[in-house]
């Protein structure tokens, strides 16, 4: 992963605590206010239960040590503040030690609608509420293990199943289709994009074959996305043969991509 940023990532003090600028919470408030009448019809039940958990408002950017009692309390994890990009070792070593990396900046007002990098409301707002749910938890931090425990070859395929579920991922309620995935939540577009529009294709998820051999890219509007049955598909894809899941994928070979291609980098932040 390339770690060069042309964002500063904010240092906490010695409280854990992080100054924010007048500007910046406003940022925060708009993203925040915006986002909230969005997913109120899309996001599924366990984010919001989450976001009400996690008590953020669109008062200010919430401080970590508030995040960390509700995550301790509800699954055992906590945020951890990072620079802005950070390695994939890192990372990886974090979330599976039920840490959450949490880059402590927020975007410019300019880039309200779309920002490349994971800033803070990406992290807190679109990942954070998830996190209070214990399967959806634990899915996070085994797919971690498994990563960490990988050949450099089947990284690719961890990726992609990070993507089309962590990041991007749909699930199927009885009231209809839902947004569990962070990277979808935490954008305006692609809220409404994933559940509403008629271009992207929705496919089961099943066991993960499929997603595995689905390739992404990080900067458009998803043009396939997969849709759990239940959150416990995450759970079976975890305790079934994985590497063995990831060889058939490779055997078999990928999709063709349903996007141009790009020079931007194809892995999770």
């Amino acid at each position: 992963m390339n770690t060069h940023s042309k964002y500063i990532a904010k240092i906490p003090d010695a409280a854990g605590l992080i100054d924010y600028t007048p500007e910046e919470n406003s940022v925060w408030h708009d993203l925040f206010e915006r986002q909230q009448q969005i997913i109120a019809n899309r996001g599924s039940s366990e984010f919001l239960h989450g976001v009400k958990l996690l008590d953020m408002s669109a008062t200010r950017i919430p401080q970590i040590p508030e995040m960390n009692a509700v995550l301790k309390r509800c699954t055992g994890w906590q945020v951890e503040p990072v620079a802005a990009l950070i390695s994939n070792e890192l990372f990886f070593n974090l979330l599976a030690n039920k840490k959450f990396p949490a880059a402590t900046f927020i975007r410019r007002r300019e880039e309200l609608d779309y920002l490349q990098e994971p800033d803070i409301f990406h992290e807190f707002f679109g990942h954070c509420p998830m996190l209070t749910e214990q399967h959806y938890a634990d899915f996070t931090q085994n797919y971690a293990i498994k990563t960490l425990e990988a050949a450099p070859e089947d990284r690719p395929y961890l990726a992609r199943l990070y993507w089309f579920t962590v990041e991007f991922g749909l699930v199927q309620t009885l009231n209809g289709l839902r947004v569990y995935g962070g990277g979808i939540l935490s954008s305006k577009e692609e809220t409404i994009y994933s559940i509403e529009s008629p271009i992207p294709a929705r496919l089961p998820f099943g066991n993960g074959l499929d997603a595995l051999r689905t390739p992404y890219r990080i900067d458009i509007l998803q043009p396939v996305y997969y849709v759990l049955e239940s959150y416990g598909d995450l759970f079976n894809i975890m305790n079934k043969d994985l590497f063995g899941l990831i060889h058939q994928a490779q055997d078999l070979g990928d999709f063709e991509p349903r996007f141009e291609a790009s020079d931007t980098e194809l892995y999770p932040c």
